[in-house]
This record gives C-alpha cells, sequence and structure tokens, in this order.
C-alpha cells in the first residue's frame, strides 16, 4: 500500500486522529506521498464516520478527509492494544494525535514515551486550546474556538450578531499549519537527525490568521466589529448587485477609484471632495454604495466583471460551491479528483491545492473502509501471525 511517489515518498505517519482538524492534516501529507497508517477504534471507527451528509449509509464527510489512508483498528483501552500502537512506533517517522491534553500520557503514548522508542519520531499534538494552556481541558469544537478567536465578532453584517464563518474554518486551519510544522520537522531532522515536539493549537491558528483585525487591535487599541462584505478600511471593496448575482469589486486606491468613476460615466465623482480621498470615501460610505448599486443593478454580472477587468479593477462573481465545481478553473486545476471505494466504486475528493512542477498527483487515491488494513498491517509491520491476529480479535483488542 506504500506510495512511492510524492515529496514525502517513503514518510510514514501513525495516525491517532480523528474529526476533523488532525485527519485534514494528515490528509494533507497523505496527498503529498506519505503512507498513513490511520488507527481506527474497533467497531465505532473516527466519529466522522458518524457524522452526515451520507451517501447511503456512509458518510461523505469522512470520505472527504480520510483519502489515501489505511484504516486499522485497535482498541487504546486495552493493554493488547498499546503494544500494538508501541510495535508500531519505531517504523514510523511522524505520529499525529488530537486527543485531549493529557490523554496520550495517561495511555503510556506521551511524547516522552514515544521518544524513548523512537528518537527521531516527529510527534504532533494537535488540540483545542495547546498543552499547557489554563483552558487545556476544555473540550473544543470548531464553533467554539471561533467564539472565543475573535473572528465571528468581526463575521456577518454591519451592526449584525456575531457570526460563525460557514465553513469548519478552525479544524482546517490548525491542520494546516499542523502539516506545515511537521514538514519543517522533517526537513530540521535530515539535518539533525533529531525528533521534535510540536504543540499546535486550534485558537492560536485562527488567531494568527487575522492579521487585518489584529494590526487595528494591537497597534492602535481598535476593536474592529463586523463590517459585511466591505474592507474594514478601504472603500469600495465590496459586493453589489447585479441583475444576475452579485459581484465583488476591489478598488483600493484613489487610481483605481477614479477607473470605476469613467466605467459609470460619472468622472465627477472621483473629484467630488464626499469621495475624492479614502477617508471621505468611508466617511460617506452609505451614499456612495447606494451610487454604486444602482449602477452595478443594472448590469449583467459577468458582463461588468469584465469591463471591471478590463479597467484593472479586480472582480469577481459571487459563486454557489455548484458553479465554483462546475467552474473551468476547477476543471483545469483537476481540484476535484476520484478516489476508490470499496463499496461505491469511485467517489469525489479534494486534495491539497498545491500543485509541484514535474509531481502528479497521486494515483492510489482510495477510502478506507473501517479497518480494512488491519490484517496487512500487523503482518508486515508488526509480525503478527494469522493466529495471533485473530487471538488479537477474539480479545478485542482490535
Amino acid at each position: 500500500m506504500e506510495n512511492r511517489t510524492g515529496l514525502l515518498s517513503g514518510i510514514r505517519v501513525l495516525d491517532l486522529t480523528r474529526v476533523m482538524s488532525g485527519p485534514f492534516c494528515t490528509s494533507m501529507l497523505a496527498d503529498m506521498g506519505a503512507e498513513i497508517i490511520k488507527i481506527e477504534a474497533p467497531v465505532t471507527g473516527d466519529e466522522a464516520r458518524h457524522f452526515g451528509p451520507y451517501q447511503e449509509d456512509e458518510s461523505t464527510y469522512f470520505m472527504m478527509l480520510n483519502r489515501a489512508k489505511q484504516s486499522v483498528t485497535v482498541n487504546l483501552k486495552s493493554p493488547e492494544g498499546i503494544e500494538i500502537i508501541r510495535a508500531l512506533i519505531p517504523q514510523c517517522d511522524v505520529l499525529v494525535e488530537n486527543f485531549r491534553p493529557g490523554v496520550m500520557d495517561r495511555l503510556g503514548l506521551g511524547a516522552e514515551q514515544v521518544r524513548a522508542l523512537n528518537p527521531s519520531m516527529i510527534y504532533a499534538s494537535i488540540s483545542g486550546f495547546g498543552q499547557e494552556s489554563p483552558l487545556a481541558d476544555w473540550p473544543a469544537f470548531d464553533l467554539v474556538i471561533q467564539a472565543m478567536s475573535g473572528i465571528m465578532s468581526l463575521t456577518g453584517p454591519k451592526g449584525g450578531p456575531a457570526t460563525a464563518v460557514g465553513e469548519s474554518i478552525a479544524d482546517v486551519a490548525t491542520g494546516m499549519f499542523g502539516a506545515f510544522g511537521i514538514v519543517a520537522a522533517l526537513f530540521d531532522r535530515e539535518r539533525s537527525g533529531k525528533g521534535h515536539t510540536l504543540d499546535v493549537a486550534m485558537l492560536d491558528s485562527v488567531m494568527a490568521m487575522q492579521l487585518t483585525g489584529l494590526s487595528r487591535q494591537l497597534y492602535s487599541g481598535d476593536t474592529p466589529r463586523p463590517a459585511g462584505n466591505r474592507h474594514p478600511v478601504t472603500y469600495p471593496v465590496d459586493s453589489f448587485p447585479t441583475s444576475n448575482g452579485d459581484i465583488v469589486m476591489v478598488c483600493f486606491s484613489n487610481a483605481s477609484f477614479v477607473a470605476l468613476c469613467e466605467l459609470m460615466s460619472k468622472p465627477e465623482l472621483a473629484e467630488d471632495p464626499r469621495f475624492s480621498t479614502n477617508a471621505a470615501r468611508n466617511e460617506n460610505e452609505e451614499e456612495l454604495r447606494g451610487l454604486i448599486s444602482g449602477w452595478t443593478a443594472a448590469q449583467d454580472q459577468a458582463e461588468l466583471v469584465s469591463r471591471l477587468q478590463a479597467a484593472r479593477i479586480p472582480a469577481g462573481p459571487v459563486w454557489t460551491l455548484a458553479q465554483l465545481a462546475g467552474s473551468e478553473h476547477v476543471e483545469a486545476r483537476q481540484m476535484v479528483r476520484q478516489a476508490e471505494h470499496p463499496k461505491f466504486g469511485t467517489v469525489p475528493v479534494v486534495e491539497q491545492p498545491v500543485r509541484v512542477a514535474g509531481q502528479k498527483p497521486r494515483a492510489d487515491q482510495f477510502v478506507p473502509t473501517l479497518g480494512q488494513h488491519t490484517d496487512v498491517i500487523l503482518t508486515r509491520m508488526a509480525g503478527k501471525t494469522a493466529d495471533e491476529i485473530a487471538s488479537l480479535r477474539k480479545n478485542k483488542a482490535i
């Protein structure tokens, strides 16, 4: 099952993660060619297998997150199960876990305990608040992290309630930062031969993403508030209606605003004291938005985007996911690919987006059924015989 192509070819990851943040991290490593051994609880498996939406009785959410991983069922509450994990550790390069802080230590699988078995191991812990935070014991879900990170306080219509981003952004961001840290640690290991312990917190990850808001908060003490679709300090950077769908435009400078006024056949607006500077445009935002919206509402969406771009004003249509998935861009970039599934034949998956010159996407994309690879991994890596595997299964260790 080991993949022989990709930048991470030859790297083996012991994946003790579940739900989203950890599996997203390891899916990125899988896409780059790493071999992922996904440890799941017997019978129930990763909790994500039970999250909708479903195709028949299979979670499509799980399929998207766990492509190209080998599923091995191990009961971590069983001493025999822990011994299986300990047998796999010396043969792996990376261990990723996203249990609550302290759980892995109690299992005998904490960073120092693992490094005693494999000194060069890259050990990555993903959690809501980090290993040493005073909030470390709090259960962390994406919505909780969004709420506490400040990003909800910045999202939604002006004057409206705090609003969650329309995706599990805290999980996704943490998975990306985790994968970045793992690859950096692997690079250093090539030079030093030493393993590393990584502590990746969801709250930290979302905080680190908020450069615009924090540049105001930390430098001026000005706490940002929801501003809808507009940029918090530059106008007109906003969404506007057309006759057949919304668009966004980015008039980020006086020059681009002059170009917009020319397109509107109202060049005098660029000299109007109410709009001639960014500060004035912000002060008179409501009036300016009314003038622009009155013009855009009579235009065809595609034609208007084309005219704006020709005038060197960044613009784009507001798409639904259906429009994005069916776009020429997604087709050209091959963002949606097919993975093999034992039940459905093929299912669509979306891989990590980095394209490496001369490297093709991995060809062996597949979605595992629960425990599909248990026997082969225990035979190949743990040296278990068929009789020993049967005994482990009888004792509910696997």
